[in-house]
């Protein structure tokens, strides 16, 4: 699965997604919005105002009149994250009436499909230049939906994945413009949350979501800068032939692997540089054999084609690290 760069603003990492309902029972009808709309007092487009709801934020079905219905709209759940204020901490909750038009409940037919298409269509709008602002967002919340409305969909389990992985680039995206993110050590630098990868991982074990999830969270013990130091690249290589291991039928089994090889092929110029011609020549022999692993298992992707490339390089002598235009 390809990743997707969103230009987000900085102030809206900390949206949340998880259910709050500060006044509706445990059974009370819930949905969402699909496009934007406006909250007035009264079920009428002259009525004054009382706030906006965006797509994805949750929505406590109170009554309904024609073409208008009564919510309270969940602009932004309550955070317990430490450090959070007080105003973040209680949240933000508003309540109106909203044109019915562009609301989907839980009961709506096909309406995980109709939440999930509007969140494909945003995301798409969040990686295209002249996307919709904030669009990415707007992914997140209806993905997230989806999952948290109809559970029981087929979709649900995709949907809370792509929800975890918008949020996790949205924090790399954050992460990675820090000054620690040069840091050799992945301790000494900023972190992305990871209770959301860790949420699909428990919901959904033995899925390719749950093979994905677990692929995102190796890049929290990612060194920054190897700084031509072998023992990162070399504690990179580890875990990532390990995962290939363990979860052979990952969609990203074939990216792991070739993730390993291209380490263990950059130590062998460490290795040289040190010199260390004995490490360096072991280095080799294992990047050419998992790269070859890569070919013989994964022929006709991307990363078998690449990891052809590896090979090549290695056999041709040709350093895949270090000062190299390569």
């Amino acid at each position: 699965m390809k990743q997707r760069i969103y230009t987000l603003a900085a102030g809206l990492l900390f949206l949340a997604a998880f259910s709050f309902t500060p006044t509706a029972s445990a059974d009370a009808l819930r949905g969402t919005l699909v496009h934007e709309e406006t909250l007035r007092v009264s079920p009428s487009a002259d009525s004054a105002r009382v706030g906006d709801a965006l797509r994805g934020n949750e929505l406590i079905i109170i009554q309904t009149s024609r073409d208008w219905t009564q919510v309270e709209a969940i602009l932004r759940a309550p955070s317990n994250e430490e450090g959070a204020t007080e105003e973040e901490a209680e949240g933000k909750a508003i309540t109106g009436w909203v044109l019915a038009k562009a609301v989907v409940i839980s009961t709506t037919q096909d309406g995980d499909r109709i939440i999930f298409g509007e969140a494909a269509d945003s995301e798409d709008q969040a990686s295209s230049r002249r996307g919709r602002r904030d669009a990415a967002q707007d992914a997140m919340r209806l993905y997230y939906r989806v999952y948290d409305l109809m559970p029981a969909s087929p979709l649900a389990a995709e949907a809370l994945y792509r929800s975890a992985d918008i949020r996790w680039q949205i924090e790399r995206a954050d992460v990675m413009t820090r000054p620690s993110a040069r840091q050799r050590e992945s301790y000494m630098r900023g972190q992305m949350k990871e209770d959301w990868m860790k949420l699909v991982i428990k919901k959904y074990p033995s899925t390719k979501w749950a093979d994905l999830a677990a692929f995102r969270l190796i890049e929290n013990k990612l060194c920054g800068e190897w700084e031509g130091l072998w023992k990162c690249p070399d504690k990179e290589a580890d875990m990532y032939e390990s995962y290939a291991k363990e979860r052979p039928q990952s969609p990203a089994a074939a990216e792991a692997l070739y993730d390993a090889a291209w380490r263990r092929a950059a130590l062998i110029e460490i290795y040289k540089n040190e010199p260390n011609q004995k490490k360096a020549a072991e280095s080799k022999d294992r990047a050419i054999s998992l790269a070859q692993k890569v070919v013989s298992q994964y022929g006709q992707s991307d990363w078998a084609y690449r990891a052809q490339r590896l090979i090549f390089y290695m056999q041709q002598d040709i350093a895949t690290y270090g000062n190299t235009s390569y």
